[in-house]
């Protein structure tokens, strides 16, 4: 099983002299909130863990507001749609996770279930983005805005009761090949990256927890039900 991502950071070697993660625990993020994206920066080749908008914004978006969802990006159209052909070749991330959610049964009576691994950190295969807002000054250092998506791929058969697709976790030796900016992101790497996250995926265990509200936070909507 994984290391904590921070670990893996430190074992490389590569990272800024005055380097360290920059997040507070969160049980309950959502899209469009920001959230923590591991990067190898493409200037320096340093490892990087930086904020980002988790709903990926392409380049050439006018808006914000897009009319489809990105926060998360199919692994079967990710080479092929324009809004992922660009991220996938060269700006890949890993979203660290302790775990995540997911919600069963009918509107009104939807049961929540907590999916995570036995130990160690879920590295979930993501893309990233720098979207600048046009409504800002051109010298306004909140104009550029990093953004993400996490890649999902058709679900394993141990959470195939849960829900039909989940997110992409990497094993911790793919890591560096991921976040690569010098590896060109084509069909083979996501086939390749599909394949190792399936095995890591049929490892994670899962649990029901109690249905919580949009906006409620804390470990105690982790807690068996």
């Amino acid at each position: 099983m994984n290391r904590d991502i921070t670990e893996f950071v430190a074992s490389t070697g590569r990272k800024p002299e005055e380097w360290a993660p920059d997040w507070e625990a969160r049980w309950n993020i959502k899209p469009t909130n920001r959230v923590p994206v591991l990067v190898d920066s493409p200037k320096d080749r340093q490892l990087r863990f930086e904020r980002a908008h988790w709903s990926l914004i392409p380049p050439w978006s006018d808006s914000r507001r897009l009319k489809f969802p990105t926060f998360n990006a199919r692994s079967e159209s990710v080479t092929e749609k324009a809004t992922w052909k660009k991220p996938v070749k060269s700006t890949r991330a890993i979203i660290p996770a302790s775990g995540y959610f997911e919600w069963t049964g009918e509107k009104g009576s939807k049961q929540p279930w907590w999916i995570h691994p036995d130990g160690g950190t879920l590295g979930l295969a993501g893309l990233y983005s720098w979207w600048a807002d046009r409504e800002m000054a051109e010298d306004d250092p909140d104009r550029w805005v990093l953004t993400a998506t996490i890649l999902t791929m058709p679900t394993v058969e141990p959470l195939a009761e849960i829900h039909d697709r989940n997110p992409m976790p990497l094993p911790e030796s793919m890591w560096e090949q991921w976040l690569d900016p010098t590896i060109v992101g084509d069909r083979d790497l996501v086939d390749e990256a599909v394949h190792a996250a399936r095995a890591e995926a049929e490892q994670l265990a899962f649990h029901k927890v109690a249905p919580f509200k949009l906006n409620d936070d804390g470990p105690q909507l982790i807690a068996p039900a």
